[in-house]
């Protein structure tokens, strides 16, 4: 006699299907999970952002070491930092000591957030000899260029001509709240960019200084070159040269050059000299 072969009944040979497509949906989903980091981890809270945040995610360090620059050519630079609340309570003496000469500390993010370290560490630089400035980090998805510049000038962005004050920056570069353009079309960007930088010269009557990177600024604005000949250049590359300039600039006046330095971290310089950076901050 051939072998009997037992049937499995229909109830049963559904529920089993289910089951396995209910365990494989369950593991995909655990695998999703296990793959998203936490947006704490992803997305920082609003406010916390620093100059160069996005810099090295997005551009890292270039070549070699980013403090290899040859002393000739740090001899005709001078040495500068700049601050956050990520710094709280800075060792100024320590900086001068080191020769650090110039300071700029965020002031302002947005049209809300003021950073609760800028009185000390904004008239901290100022009290150990060196020339301060105030910056601003710009989120052009959260209000207007000229908002945001108004918010900066009223809550420690403004300027004066003592010689010992630098004009505004305007920090503008990766978003690291999401979008890397800030969900800005090219044009939308630059239109951005300008209402910013009017609005700061109306009220304080300094041009404000563009800190940003020549990745950013090719990606997010298209290369554009109108503010060259106006606005002074902050560029932002960690490297021991400083690069292909972005576009519209043939020279820069400052160069964010490490975020590893001594003390605070975010090391920069002055393309010039100890006193040109003064008759700089006092023009």
């Amino acid at each position: 006699m051939g072998c009997m072969q037992r049937s499995i009944p229909p109830q049963r040979g559904r529920a089993s299907l289910r089951l396995t497509a209910a365990l494989t949906g369950l593991l995909a989903v655990l695998s999703v999970l296990s793959a998203t980091p936490a947006s704490g981890e992803s997305i920082p809270e609003r406010g916390s952002a620093y100059m160069g945040i996005g810099v090295m995610a997005h551009d890292g360090v270039v070549g070699g070491r980013p403090d290899a620059v040859p002393p000739t050519a740090r001899a005709v630079q001078t040495e500068g930092v700049d601050v956050s609340s990520y710094q709280r309570d800075v060792a100024w003496s320590t900086l001068w000591s080191s020769g650090v000469r110039w300071a700029y500390t965020k002031a302002t993010e947005g049209t809300s957030y003021t950073n609760p370290y800028f009185a000390g560490q904004y008239d901290g630089a100022y009290g150990t000899g060196m020339v301060r400035g105030a910056y601003h980090f710009a989120t052009p998805d959260s209000g207007s260029g000229t908002a945001q510049a108004d918010y900066f000038v009223d809550h420690g962005g403004a300027w004066s001509g003592d010689g010992r004050t630098l004009p505004g920056a305007l920090d503008i570069e990766w978003n690291p709240y999401g979008d890397s353009c800030y969900d800005l079309s090219r044009s939308e960007m630059v239109a951005w960019i300008r209402d910013f930088l009017n609005r700061y010269k109306a009220r304080t009557g300094r041009a404000a200084v563009i800190y940003t990177s020549t990745s950013w600024w090719t990606s997010c604005t298209g290369g554009y070159t109108g503010f060259g000949t106006t606005n002074p250049l902050w560029v932002a590359r960690y490297a021991s040269s400083v690069g292909t300039l972005p576009a519209g600039w043939s020279s820069y006046t400052m160069w964010q050059y490490t975020s590893s330095g001594q003390t605070v971290g975010d090391h920069d310089r002055y393309n010039g000299s100890a006193d040109g950076l003064r008759d700089f901050a006092a023009d």
